[in-house]
């Protein structure tokens, strides 16, 4: 079992940054891939960015050359750091990371990019 914790939601101004946390515990040995994904009301979750055991990154067209995927060096906690956030940003933020056998999701948090 993996455990996924985030942090760093909030409200910020459009254009402002924010960093969201994931922490990770339990068997992360076998994690081969973390991300971020979002769902704002009334959409789909979709990805945001994505990170491999290769460190191989993946973002969505959508925030390209705004945000970053990043993690510590025990690959245990992975970040994404938001910059110039615009209020279409504005979702529920989801950390997930996967092993062989299944996805593992924390609980969410709120990002709101509003004036």
């Amino acid at each position: 079992q993996v455990q996924l914790v985030e942090s760093g939601g909030g409200l910020v101004q459009p254009g402002g940054s924010l960093r969201l946390s994931c922490a990770l515990s339990g068997n992360i040995r076998s994690i081969y891939v973390m991300g971020w994904y979002r769902q704002a009301p009334g959409k789909q979750r979709e990805l945001v960015a994505r990170l491999t055991l290769g460190s191989t990154t993946n973002y969505a067209d959508s925030v390209k050359g705004r945000f970053t995927i990043s993690t510590d060096n025990a690959k245990s906690t992975v970040y994404l750091q938001m910059n110039s956030l615009k209020p279409e940003d504005t979702a529920v933020y989801y950390c997930s990371a996967a092993d062989p056998l299944r996805t593992y999701w924390g609980q969410g948090t709120q990002v709101t990019v509003s004036s």
